[in-house]
């Protein structure tokens, strides 16, 4: 697979594979850090530049870094249940909690 020179990696955050380029904005769960703060990911399935290095699972010393930009909170997904021939109905609310990260670099 030709990469164009561009290096990226295919990251797990929260329970999720992610392909991710320095300067990308993606949002994950929720990270127990401040806005501002650094984080690093150290699941680094995969990472791509000059040469192709896929882990078993993970790639030995690779992470890629990321800075917290700020928390958000995700729409809100309704989950209604309902039984038949019954009046058995819940209605339930739900909004996921995102940490909004920006990629700094990636080390292999």
């Amino acid at each position: 697979m030709a990469t164009n020179g561009t290096p990226y990696a295919v990251i797990e955050a929260g329970g999720r594979q992610v392909r991710v380029s320095p300067g990308d904005v993606l949002a994950v769960d929720r990270l127990a850090a401040e806005p501002g703060a650094e984080v690093t990911f150290d699941r680094v399935l995969l990472v791509a530049g000059d040469d192709l290095k896929i882990g078993a699972p993970t790639v030995e010393g690779a992470s890629v870094r990321a800075k917290v930009l700020r928390e958000e909170r995700g729409p809100k997904v309704i989950v209604f249940r309902k039984r038949r021939r019954t009046t058995f109905r819940r209605t339930r609310g739900h909004r996921q909690e995102h940490t909004i990260v920006r990629i700094e670099s990636i080390e292999a």
